[in-house]
């Protein structure tokens, strides 16, 4: 057995429900964890960063009504986009999704800049839908899964900046903005979200975890400040342009979030999803990574905006 990922061993609780902090396992900074590699604001961006094992979705036209797919082969070309994509000045990695665009497919309510998770790379043969050399399991998933799929449990590590958030529409949609997932067949473990309201000068950072269809209902999270379309001001929250990294990892069953600051104590959160319906067979998992644009409702040219200086992520496997 080969192992990617540093995993810490737990009880597991019965129920979907928080568990301990100190169930959890290391919490060191990934930004000094992974040591990235100095950034090059005269490179691209995949010149800057592993991006081998990743697609990016754009809100342009694929041809067909839906967003374009950059794929793994043409996105480590050197790809850049000066509207969606691009190398920062001081070398971070820009994802800007405006309000108004083409979505990933007719059931998506809004736009984004986002990355999906490729394992297969550019060995196009390997299926990219389904339990595949391409996608991952939990750790709890048969064993035939385990072994069809790429590999089992998972680690992704993200150093970013949000830069800017939506500041017309709805007021539940206000200012809102996804930066990591994980994603399933139909439903997601987890979408981190960033939240500044127009009227705060910081952000609050929360999660929703959504189980499979009659597994209950999505559960909301929260980390740094509320959630709520009318906070007040997070004592504690994040502004805008602030580095902050995130971890999100699941060892089994066992989701684990960590929000990571310079100077400020980690903020983790930690749930179990034992009844939530993703340790069947045929269930498969890819993180997402960028912006997923939470705002349907502003003015066509409003946007968010996120800078990643660091991104990696890793499985086990056999």
């Amino acid at each position: 057995m080969s192992t990617f990922l540093i995993c810490c061993s737990s009880s597991e609780p019965t129920d979907d429900k928080e568990v301990e902090q100190e169930e959890i396992g290391e919490t060191e900074n990934p930004d000094t964890t992974t040591n990235p590699q100095a950034l090059d604001p005269n490179k691209t961006p995949s010149e800057n960063f592993d991006l081998s094992t990743w697609n990016l979705s754009i809100p342009e036209n694929e041809g067909d009504g839906t967003s374009l797919n950059i794929a793994v082969a043409e996105l480590n070309n050197k790809y850049e986009n000066n509207k969606y994509f691009y190398t920062s000045d001081d070398g971070g990695m820009v994802f800007k999704c405006p309000v108004d665009g083409f979505k990933t497919s007719t059931n998506t309510s809004y736009t984004r800049v986002e990355f999906r998770e490729m394992l297969r790379g550019t060995n196009t043969g390997i299926k990219a839908q389904g339990v595949t050399k391409n996608n991952w399991v939990f750790g709890t998933a048969p064993q035939t899964d385990k072994n069809a799929a790429f590999g089992y449990d998972g680690e992704m590590n993200a150093t970013l900046a949000v830069n800017y958030v939506t500041t017309t529409g709805n007021s539940n949609q206000v200012g809102r903005v996804i930066i990591g997932q994980i994603h399933a067949n139909d439903d997601e473990p987890i979408r981190l979200y960033y939240r500044k309201l127009p009227n705060n000068a910081l952000g609050s950072i929360y999660f929703a975890h959504e189980p499979t269809p009659g597994r209950g209902d999505e559960q909301w999270h929260e980390m740094i400040g509320s959630r709520s379309s009318s906070a007040s001001n997070p004592s504690d929250g994040i502004a805008l342009n602030e580095k902050f990294s995130y971890r999100i990892k699941t060892v089994g069953d066992v989701l684990t979030v960590i929000i990571f600051r310079e100077g400020k104590d980690n903020v983790v959160k930690t749930i179990n999803m034992v009844n939530s319906g993703f340790n069947v067979g045929g269930q498969y998992m890819y993180f997402k990574a960028g912006v997923y644009n939470q705002n349907n409702s502003g003015d066509a040219d409003d946007f968010v905006q996120a800078t990643f200086y660091a991104l990696d992520k890793s499985h086990t496997t056999s």
